[in-house]
């Protein structure tokens, strides 16, 4: 599925490694669905490479141009509009860096791939201003001050682990969050389910905001569409191992589409209901599952086009110790019940 808005980009640097004051052109055109959107809202939807708040400063710096005059971030548009943005790659010191461990599988001047463990938040937020990942990415490489959201392309909630891949360019950057959106990247999660599942399918239900609890997603006839895949990799006594690959991302995806299939991931404490032991279960298993103490999901590969080679990458990253520990407990309750 290609973008829904078209655009062409003008590298002004003559080198993929930018630094402070280099500045991209970019040109595109407003679709029609924008009609009726404030203006750095349309821009965000055209450029989901940049953060919302880095357009807004763009825009009041007269960097943006619509029709050849400046607007406010506020301003609706019309739809149709030809826009220029000139994109400003200053550095952003409102992160600070923080020499935090990270575990990378990989690396060279395009990008890096991260194994990020459960427990590790991904942005600073409300109730997590540091300690975060993007903190430890910018003590680990200074230069992604100047990239769009610190580099990160994609996200995993915090209590799920595995793999990331963070872009180290702006050009990189732009060029992997283009793919994400054409859905040209292979995402894989492993999940452990509460339920057995009878096959494979897949789920096809649009998600957005819930009504009323904020803070949640949720199945929605209004939502924005969304997609994910699952096939049975284990079965147990009450529950399933799953392989699970991502069409599109939205928020909370998986956990939101396996939940609304009536197979909620373990542990997950927003989705996944009352934690219940299944009737008839021994001490071992009783004790693994109770102690579990986040989502069993973990992001296991990762496979793309690389940004400037256009060569095929790939990594993998087998289950961490906690979940192994609980398939274990599983695939013994299962054989003594049997």
């Amino acid at each position: 599925m290609g973008k829904e808005y078209s655009e062409t980009a003008a590298d002004t640097s003559g080198s993929d490694r930018q630094p402070a004051g280099e500045f991209r052109a970019h040109r595109l055109q407003l679709p029609a669905e924008a009609a009726g959107l404030r203006l750095d809202q349309a821009l965000a939807r055209a450029l989901p490479q940049y953060s919302r708040a880095r357009l807004q400063r763009w825009i009041e710096a007269d960097l943006v141009q619509v029709d050849g005059r400046n607007l406010r971030a506020k301003d609706k548009v019309l739809g149709g509009e030809q826009v220029h943005l000139t994109a400003h790659f200053e550095a952003d010191d409102r992160v600070t860096p923080e020499p935090l461990h990270l575990s990378v599988v990989y690396r060279d001047e395009a990008l890096i791939v991260i194994d990020k463990p459960a427990g590790l938040v991904v942005h600073p937020g409300a109730g997590n201003p540091r300690h975060t990942l993007q903190n430890a990415l910018l003590a680990l490489d200074p230069e992604l001050a100047r990239v769009p959201r610190a580099g990160l392309v994609h996200r995993l909630d915090k209590d799920t682990s595995g793999l990331l891949v963070v872009a180290r360019t702006p050009q990189s950057h732009a060029r992997l969050v283009s793919v994400l959106a054409a859905r040209e990247i292979e995402r894989i999660y492993m999940a452990i389910c509460t339920g057995v599942m009878t096959g494979g399918g897949t789920v096809e239900a649009p998600i957005g905001r819930h009504r009323t609890q904020r803070t949640r997603m949720a199945v929605r006839e209004d939502g924005r569409e969304a997609i994910t895949h699952y096939r049975i990799v284990e079965r147990f006594r009450a529950h399933t191992l799953a392989r699970v690959q991502l069409e599109t991302g939205r928020t909370h995806q998986i956990r939101v589409h396996l939940a609304h299939a009536g197979y909620p991931v373990v542990g997950d404490p927003v989705y996944g209901g009352r934690r219940r032991l299944p009737a008839g279960c021994g001490a071992g298993l009783a004790a693994e599952l109770t102690a579990f103490a986040r989502q069993a999901l973990h992001a296991a590969r990762l496979a793309l086009e690389h940004p400037l080679t256009g060569r095929a990458c790939e990594w993998e990253s087998p289950l961490p110790q906690d979940m192994r520990g609980l398939v274990a407990a599983l695939r013994a309750d299962h054989h003594d019940s049997a």
